[in-house]
């Protein structure tokens, strides 16, 4: 797949059509039931690949996201998703020939496939040489989470195709060994990654050895009922899952806070909205409420993404909340540093909110005021910023073990950082202990 002049392409070789051919009348009822990517057939031309037979054109996917921005809710989706579509297409006499999470995307809390040519006919008796891929970009970080209540973000971006069974064979506690799912989908897998890569010569050739259809269906149906079955282990609630209940804002406070977001998204009729610490979705769902199309949401906190996308998914909300360590956005990377595209090339919006969020970046992590509110006006050409000042109890609460670094940290130069990226279109003191609201517009 790429792009040309901001329209997005793939390429079908010779070697490709023919499958393609054959899954053509799927692809196209896949499509039109919304679980497929649409696309239009293009004759190739001088500026494609010597060996295209043909183009696909499809529509640009606003946001592009990748496996590792997912909370545990979303990637089970995904994998739910994926395995429903891999039966549904056996049925059909087609199958998957990889299991790459990368091939889903989301639009809202929806997954959408898009990897046309990975549809192919099915071969009487063949392996699911995707299995492998499967548990290492779905199950895998899905149990790290489930059974050992480590969220697997981190270690999924520096590993681009997922958890490594072998890895993840050494961490799993020995009862979870012995249940026959993890034995046959971690533990042996594993057993036979290790030999295989030893002095012990292995040899297995898939094509020696025969699957009958039914095995296979049996195999999918399972995962998915063990997959379904999962629940991430939470082992202590977080302050920032209870935020909603837990927080120091009054009901008039609130209503307030929501007033103001809601007659900002109006007055600037904006369609797509970035909401940096969107927590379970509160104000998303105000800026959705007031006109806009779609909001992509981020949050830190794992168990607030989760009940952010039960929320999405319950109120058929397009909200798509995802998992972001504002200290470290997603770079670029993948081969040659172009493969998968960072943060701020994919994150762009009409507007951003930043409700609550800014201090969390100065002064629990030293970042310097100003280069936050650069940061956060660099998403959009318009949003809202909540300033909380050092007198509000949660910023209390935040200098009480440590000495106050921060004479910078003042709503004076707040506003000038501010100023110095746009203009200030509106303001408001929301609460008795300063936090303020500031709508501001760039350039």
């Amino acid at each position: 797949m790429h792009t040309r002049d901001q329209r997005v392409f793939r390429t079908v070789s010779r070697s490709a059509a023919a499958d393609f051919e054959a899954a053509r009348p799927v692809l196209r009822e896949l499509a039109a039931d919304g679980r497929l990517v649409d696309f239009v057939e293009l004759p190739a031309s001088e500026e494609d690949p010597a060996d295209a037979a043909l183009m696909l054109e499809h529509p640009r996917l606003h946001p592009w996201t990748y496996p590792y921005e997912w909370s545990f809710s979303l990637l089970q989706r995904a994998a739910l998703f994926h395995l429903e579509l891999h039966l549904d297409l056996l049925e059909r006499g087609f199958t998957l020939s990889d299991a790459s999470a990368y091939n889903i995307q989301f639009r809202g809390p929806n997954p959408i496939f898009i990897d046309h040519l990975s549809i192919r006919p099915y071969r009487e008796g063949e392996f699911w040489l995707g299995h492998r891929q499967f548990c290492e970009q779905f199950l895998n970080p899905l149990l790290l989470r489930a059974y050992l209540d480590v969220a697997p973000n981190a270690w999924y971006r520096g590993n681009l195709e997922g958890i490594p069974t072998s890895d993840l064979a050494r961490l799993l506690p020995m009862r979870s060994r012995f249940s026959w799912r993890v034995m046959t989908n971690i533990v042996l897998p594993a057993y036979v990654q290790r030999r295989s890569t030893s002095d012990r010569d292995i040899r297995f050739n898939p094509g020696d050895k025969r699957l009958p259809l039914p095995a296979m269906k049996a195999m999918l149906r399972q995962l998915h009922k063990w997959i379904a079955s999962l629940r991430s282990a939470n082992v202590s609630a977080t302050t920032w899952a209870n935020y909603a209940t837990t927080t120091t804002y009054d009901d008039q406070e609130t209503a307030r806070k929501k007033d103001f977001v809601a007659r900002f998204v109006r007055e600037s009729a904006v369609r797509h909205v970035v909401d940096l610490g969107c927590n379970t979705g509160e104000y998303s769902k105000v800026a959705l409420d007031s006109g806009a199309n779609a909001v992509t949401g981020f949050d830190f906190d794992q168990q607030s993404l989760d009940k952010a996308y039960s929320r999405a998914v319950n109120e058929e909300l397009h909200f798509l909340p995802l998992y972001l360590d504002a200290r470290n956005p997603s770079p670029d990377q993948g081969w040659r540093q172009s493969e998968r595209t960072g943060f701020r090339e994919r994150f762009q919006a009409d507007a951003v909110l930043a409700l609550a969020f800014e201090h969390h970046l100065a002064i629990a992590h030293n970042v310097p005021l100003a280069e936050v509110v650069e940061w956060i006006s660099s998403i959009a050409p318009a949003g809202v910023i909540e300033f909380v000042p050092k007198q509000d109890p949660t910023v209390k609460k935040m200098l009480a073990l440590r000495e106050d670094i921060f004479p910078d940290y003042t709503e004076e130069v707040f506003g000038a950082a501010l100023e110095a990226v746009g203009t200030v279109t509106a303001r408001e003191r929301i609460t008795e202990t300063g936090r303020t609201l500031y709508a501001f517009k760039r350039g």
